[in-house]
């Protein structure tokens, strides 16, 4: 009997594994990267990969050769690249870069439901999905002026005047790579008082103008990152 090379490999690949599950959980950075319909596939992977390390470790031993070449090592690079990315990535969530290169929520194929927008509290994702259709358009029309609260982080375009800039948030239905961006525009704001990426939560009135929604800023204020910086449909 002697320890074979492949399996010890799969051990530690698995091990590598489990470990970035439970650094997930530890380090509070599931909801980075997933929704909260999807989260649970971290702690049972956590669970399922301990197992199984711990399964190909204890049977790492064997009677038979198996040798390991430049091919295998070439596989095992590629399924940890995902594991080396995650934990050297600093724990930040999408901001302004990927809101610019990115489909938003009003050009998606998700619209909101028009009896929600007439009368529920209305939330960034509302409002986006009020725009998928002309009854939500209507619905949302007729809002014009209802006071909100959106917490969002601050994205500026080019050109735009200096007391405004677009309240952006995301939207992912799964995870981060479907993500859309849901922003709103601001006005009121104090010109040179907020940096790009901020995250802010803004208080005041609504006002349809076509595609667009502009916000005319009350209050705004410096706020912390949510725990959870993405909104779930």
């Amino acid at each position: 009997m002697s320890w074979s090379p492949m399996r010890l490999l799969t051990s530690a690949v698995l091990t590598a594994w489990a470990v970035l599950f439970w650094f997930l959980i530890l380090g509070g950075r599931t909801s980075l990267y997933l929704s909260a319909r999807t989260d649970w596939i971290v702690p049972v992977g956590a669970i399922l990969m301990t197992i199984a390390a711990i399964g190909r470790l204890l049977t790492s031993r064997t009677a038979h050769a198996e040798p390991f070449g430049a091919r295998d090592a070439v596989r095992t690079a590629v399924v940890a690249i995902p594991i080396v990315a995650v934990l050297a990535l600093p724990p930040t969530s999408l901001g302004t870069y990927a809101a610019s290169r990115r489909s938003t929520f009003v050009s998606g194929g998700i619209a909101a439901d028009p009896a929600s927008i007439a009368t529920g509290r209305l939330d960034l994702a509302d409002v986006a999905g009020a725009l998928r259709s002309n009854e939500g358009a209507k619905a949302l029309a007729d809002r014009a002026g209802t006071e909100v609260t959106f917490v969002g982080f601050v994205a500026r375009e080019r050109g735009m005047p200096a007391d405004q800039f677009q309240l952006t948030r995301f939207l992912i239905s799964c995870c981060v790579a479907d993500a859309l961006s849901v922003q709103v525009r601001v006005v009121g704001a104090t010109p040179g008082e907020l940096e790009k990426d901020e995250w802010v939560r803004v208080r005041g009135s609504i006002y349809p103008l076509g595609r667009e929604i502009v916000l005319d800023a009350r209050e705004i204020d410096k706020v912390d990152r949510p725990k959870r910086p993405y909104l779930n449909t």
